[in-house]
Protein backbone atom coordinates (compact mmCIF):
# COMPACT_ATOMS: atom_id res chain seq x y z
CA UNK A 1 0.00 0.00 0.00
CA UNK A 2 1.23 3.80 -0.90
CA UNK A 3 0.97 6.22 1.65
CA UNK A 4 -1.55 8.54 -0.48
CA UNK A 5 -3.76 5.42 -0.05
CA UNK A 6 -3.31 4.84 3.63
CA UNK A 7 -3.57 8.27 4.54
CA UNK A 8 -7.12 8.10 2.42
CA UNK A 9 -8.46 5.04 4.37
CA UNK A 10 -7.21 6.48 7.18
CA UNK A 11 -9.00 9.72 7.02
CA UNK A 12 -11.99 7.87 6.24
CA UNK A 13 -11.48 5.82 9.17
CA UNK A 14 -11.31 8.74 11.64
CA UNK A 15 -14.68 9.99 12.39
CA UNK A 16 -16.61 8.00 14.94
CA UNK A 17 -19.89 6.98 12.81
CA UNK A 18 -17.20 6.20 9.98
CA UNK A 19 -15.14 3.84 12.36
CA UNK A 20 -18.16 2.28 13.87
CA UNK A 21 -19.65 1.70 10.39
CA UNK A 22 -16.35 -0.11 9.60
CA UNK A 23 -16.09 -2.00 13.05
CA UNK A 24 -19.94 -3.27 12.04
CA UNK A 25 -19.01 -4.86 9.19
CA UNK A 26 -15.79 -6.31 10.44
CA UNK A 27 -17.80 -7.93 12.29
CA UNK A 28 -20.70 -8.71 10.03
CA UNK A 29 -18.84 -11.07 8.06
CA UNK A 30 -18.60 -11.52 3.74
CA UNK A 31 -22.07 -11.94 4.19
CA UNK A 32 -22.48 -8.08 5.02
CA UNK A 33 -25.03 -5.96 6.41
CA UNK A 34 -28.19 -4.14 4.45
CA UNK A 35 -28.04 -0.10 4.14
CA UNK A 36 -31.01 0.56 6.80
CA UNK A 37 -29.72 -2.10 9.70
CA UNK A 38 -26.55 -0.56 9.68
CA UNK A 39 -28.47 2.80 9.76
CA UNK A 40 -30.25 1.00 13.11
CA UNK A 41 -27.70 -0.15 14.56
CA UNK A 42 -24.99 2.71 14.22
CA UNK A 43 -28.30 4.96 14.95
CA UNK A 44 -27.30 7.40 11.88
CA UNK A 45 -29.49 9.50 9.83
CA UNK A 46 -30.02 7.41 5.97
CA UNK A 47 -28.78 10.51 4.26
CA UNK A 48 -25.63 10.77 7.03
CA UNK A 49 -25.30 7.36 6.77
CA UNK A 50 -25.08 7.71 3.17
CA UNK A 51 -22.40 9.89 2.95
CA UNK A 52 -20.71 7.97 5.72
CA UNK A 53 -20.46 4.21 3.56
CA UNK A 54 -19.48 6.92 0.08
CA UNK A 55 -16.28 8.19 1.87
CA UNK A 56 -15.42 4.31 3.24
CA UNK A 57 -16.59 2.84 -0.35
CA UNK A 58 -14.17 5.77 -2.06
CA UNK A 59 -11.44 4.74 0.34
CA UNK A 60 -11.70 1.37 -0.63
CA UNK A 61 -12.49 -0.04 3.03
CA UNK A 62 -16.16 -1.33 2.18
CA UNK A 63 -17.83 -3.23 -0.99
CA UNK A 64 -21.33 -3.09 -1.44
CA UNK A 65 -23.91 -4.92 -3.68
CA UNK A 66 -27.35 -5.58 -4.74
CA UNK A 67 -29.57 -8.26 -2.69
CA UNK A 68 -33.02 -7.64 -4.25
CA UNK A 69 -34.38 -4.20 -2.97
CA UNK A 70 -31.75 -3.92 -0.92
CA UNK A 71 -27.96 -3.10 -0.95
CA UNK A 72 -25.70 -4.75 0.97
CA UNK A 73 -22.77 -3.52 2.14
CA UNK A 74 -19.16 -5.50 3.71
CA UNK A 75 -15.74 -4.68 4.65
CA UNK A 76 -13.03 -5.17 1.83
CA UNK A 77 -10.66 -7.41 4.26
CA UNK A 78 -8.15 -6.94 1.39
CA UNK A 79 -8.01 -3.58 1.94
CA UNK A 80 -7.78 -3.97 5.63
CA UNK A 81 -4.98 -6.44 5.79
CA UNK A 82 -3.41 -4.35 3.62
CA UNK A 83 -3.75 -1.09 5.46
CA UNK A 84 -2.98 -2.88 8.78
CA UNK A 85 0.64 -4.47 7.04
CA UNK A 86 0.99 -0.66 6.43
CA UNK A 87 0.79 0.72 9.85
CA UNK A 88 3.11 -2.38 11.27
CA UNK A 89 5.25 -2.69 8.39
CA UNK A 90 8.27 -1.21 9.86
CA UNK A 91 7.25 -1.87 13.29
CA UNK A 92 9.28 -3.16 16.00
CA UNK A 93 12.98 -2.51 13.40
CA UNK A 94 12.99 -6.49 13.62
CA UNK A 95 12.52 -6.60 17.33
CA UNK A 96 9.12 -7.84 18.24
CA UNK A 97 9.13 -7.88 21.90
CA UNK A 98 9.22 -4.20 21.41
CA UNK A 99 5.79 -4.36 19.99
CA UNK A 100 4.50 -6.52 22.63
CA UNK A 101 0.94 -7.71 21.55
CA UNK A 102 1.69 -6.89 18.13
CA UNK A 103 4.84 -8.49 17.83
CA UNK A 104 3.18 -11.92 17.15
CA UNK A 105 1.11 -9.99 14.57
CA UNK A 106 3.56 -8.16 12.75
CA UNK A 107 5.73 -11.61 13.02
CA UNK A 108 2.24 -13.34 10.76
CA UNK A 109 3.06 -10.21 8.37
CA UNK A 110 6.54 -10.96 8.09
CA UNK A 111 6.96 -6.89 9.07
CA UNK A 112 9.78 -8.23 11.63
CA UNK A 113 12.10 -10.86 9.24
CA UNK A 114 15.02 -8.81 8.35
Amino acid sequence: MQLPTAVEALSALAHASRLAVFRLLVRAGAEGVAAGDIAREVGALPNTLSTHLTILGYAGLIQSRRKGRSIIYSADYERMRDLLGFLVADCCAGRPEICGSLGEFAADTGCCAQ
